[in-house]
């Protein structure tokens, strides 16, 4: 079981690392207009940090297969973030499935177990791409 889903992974990175064209955003020189109810900015947010710093570690693996407005092998960020509200319920479910794996909600392709995850920094991560929600 263990070579299964090490031959998967290994797949699934290979599979994310090809064709990977990087460009530069073009600069924007308009200022945002500032309204009074401008939403705080969730980037300052310990969560968010903490979060995005476990995803972007290279051993956990997360960016093999997501991206936060793309999607690879797995579903982009920001598409799970709109189908799932931050709750505690949703983090819970959705850092067990980190953990655990799943199948069938986002396609075909299941998701492997992480055995190199902590189920709180799941949980952490898990947060981390809630809050990229844009509904």
């Amino acid at each position: 079981m263990k070579k299964i889903i090490l031959l998967f992974t290994c797949a699934a990175f290979l599979a994310a690392c090809g064709g990977d064209d990087k460009k530069e955003p073009a600069e924007n020189k308009t200022e945002p207009a500032k309204t009074e109810t401008a939403a705080p900015d969730k980037t300052q947010d310990p969560e968010y940090q903490k979060g995005l710093a476990i995803v972007a570690e290279p051993k956990n693996l997360c960016l093999t297969c997501h991206k936060i407005d793309e999607k690879l092998v797995g579903p982009a960020y920001r598409d799970v973030a709109n189908k799932y509200e931050l709750t505690d319920e949703n983090v819970n479910m959705l850092a067990e499935k980190v953990v655990k794996g799943g199948a069938g909600v986002w396609g075909e392709v299941p998701m492997p177990a992480n055995t190199v995850i902590s189920p709180e920094d799941a949980k952490a991560a898990v947060r981390y791409v809630l809050m990229l929600r844009n509904k």
